[in-house]
């Protein structure tokens, strides 16, 4: 394994505690500075919505500069967010701190995923961007919990003091260990300003795969979002019980992670049909089963692992059919940010609707089925391009 991915995984690791232990500190958060819950959580909506704009305006920004280059300040700017958010005096420092760090969110996954595929042979690229990607997997599964400990024990202060840490390491590890022409491979886009960056844009394959990627990740964050009230108004659970059952979807989720980039280095498209079937039967069957609270826990498991399969081919499959295009594999980045908003935004709907705490897990099947639709189309069209699900060949006379 390259050092430049352990470095890259560590980046993510970091980035990864930043989103998710902010969940574990908010009680402490609103006392020590005095404002509403509602405030304290916005430190969540505020972050999530930099990330989307993020990914897009950094990339694009930095579009001509060296791959490592623009990894190396992006993480500087990590630093300097989650060193805001460590000394803050007040709620709007700490809420700019949030802000600073999550910009470098998406561009880092998004640029990070160029530089990891370029470091490994072309059989390897999805497992590479899978070994870049652990380390959010597993912030996922201890973000809450380390930020709830160490909160507790220290303040919240001390938190993002350990995550301003892990980015200096990170940054260290990826000056030292990335090499400085990494970030392309054979054909791709390299260099070039805003106009050639679009362009990726032009390819059909391009927008299939970042519809199955929003698709799939609304399906996915829809049913979760919803998941703690699933356990208790329906499995029977305690509310005690739901940060273990939650790390048990976090083992899913790194799980798939590792299975899915396996599976999509040899043969992407299946493996990105299948986890997407997977994740659409899973759904469903938990639907049907999540009054059982035997069933639930494995089918919380198998969720996550269902859920983050795909998650490594969607990523190397963009970027190839962008030809490595940063602008593209950011903007996945921002595609599965609004797939997480449009599950959540469906899921609130139904139970509001009064179908009750299951009908998330429904709503998300139906995004994963509509996500196994287009992506199969997608697939379709790469293996045959002149077939019925890509264009006609055109007819010569007397052909």
């Amino acid at each position: 394994m390259p050092g430049g991915l352990v470095a890259l995984a560590l980046g993510g690791f970091g980035i990864g505690l930043t989103e998710f232990l902010i969940a574990g500190l908010l009680p402490q958060v609103a006392s020590g500075l005095s404002v509403s819950e509602a405030a304290a959580g916005r430190l969540v909506s505020g972050y999530a919505l930099s990330v989307a704009v993020g990914a897009i305006v950094l990339t694009a920004a930095t579009a001509r500069l060296p791959r490592k280059r623009v990894l190396v300040g992006l993480v500087v700017l990590f630093v300097v967010g989650n060193l805001l958010s460590a000394v803050a005096p007040t709620y709007g420092v700490l809420l700019l701190g949030r802000i600073v760090a999550a910009l470098c969110h998406g561009s880092f996954f998004g640029v990070g995923s160029l530089v990891a595929r370029s470091l490994v042979a072309p059989e390897r690229r999805s497992r590479a961007v899978a070994v870049m990607f652990a380390g959010l997997t597993v912030a996922n599964v201890l973000g809450v919990p380390f930020g709830a400990l160490v909160g507790e024990r220290w303040g919240w202060r001390a938190a993002f003091w350990a995550v301003t840490g892990i980015g200096v390491l990170a940054l260290a590890g990826i000056a030292a260990l990335v090499p400085a022409g990494a970030g392309a491979v054979p054909g791709d886009v390299t260099g070039g300003g805003l106009r050639e960056q679009l362009r990726a844009f032009r390819s059909a394959q391009v927008w299939l795969t970042l519809t199955a990627t929003a698709l799939g990740y609304g399906g996915m964050f829809g049913a979760f979002s919803y998941i703690a009230y699933t356990f208790t108004e329906v499995g029977g659970f305690s509310s005690a019980d739901v940060p273990w059952l939650l790390m048990v979807y976090g083992v899913g989720l790194v799980v798939g992670n590792v299975v899915g980039g396996r599976a999509a280095d040899r043969d992407r498209d299946r493996a990105l049909v299948l986890a997407l079937l997977s994740l659409t039967v899973t759904l469903a069957v938990f639907g049907l089963l999540a009054g059982s609270a035997p069933a639930s826990v494995p089918l919380v498991f198998l969720m996550g692992v269902t859920g983050f399969a795909a998650v490594p081919g969607m990523i190397t499959r963009v970027t190839d059919a962008a030809g490595g295009a940063a602008l593209a594999a950011s903007a996945n980045v921002s595609a599965s940010n609004v797939g997480n908003a449009l599950g959540a935004w469906l899921g609130g709907l139904v139970i509001t609707a009064g179908l009750g705490y299951t009908a998330p897990l429904y709503t998300g099947a139906a995004l994963t089925l509509a996500a196994l639709a287009v992506m199969a189309v997608a697939a379709c069209r790469a293996a045959a391009p002149s077939g019925p699900c890509g264009r006609r060949p055109v007819r010569r006379p007397g052909g």
